[in-house]
């Protein structure tokens, strides 16, 4: 899938320490949605479809990522 991403409006998590250890999100046409590395914003970016992340969001809310203690 092939997007323009040269007009997106990314931003970080209000709970971003400000600093360039983040991640950046961008809503993109279609209910399509970019993620990108703040360190590398000219870099390589993924895009994911709204069903793709919708289970991504619903997954950090249901604690399928931590880590085990």
């Amino acid at each position: 899938m092939s997007v323009d991403l040269s007009g997106a409006q990314w931003f970080k998590s209000s709970r971003s320490s400000g600093g360039q250890d983040c991640v950046e999100v961008a809503h993109l046409d279609g209910g399509l949605v970019g993620v990108r590395d703040s360190k590398n914003p000219g870099g390589p970016a993924l895009v994911f479809t709204p069903a793709e992340w919708d289970a991504f969001t619903g997954g950090v809310t249901d604690g399928e990522f931590n880590r085990p203690a």
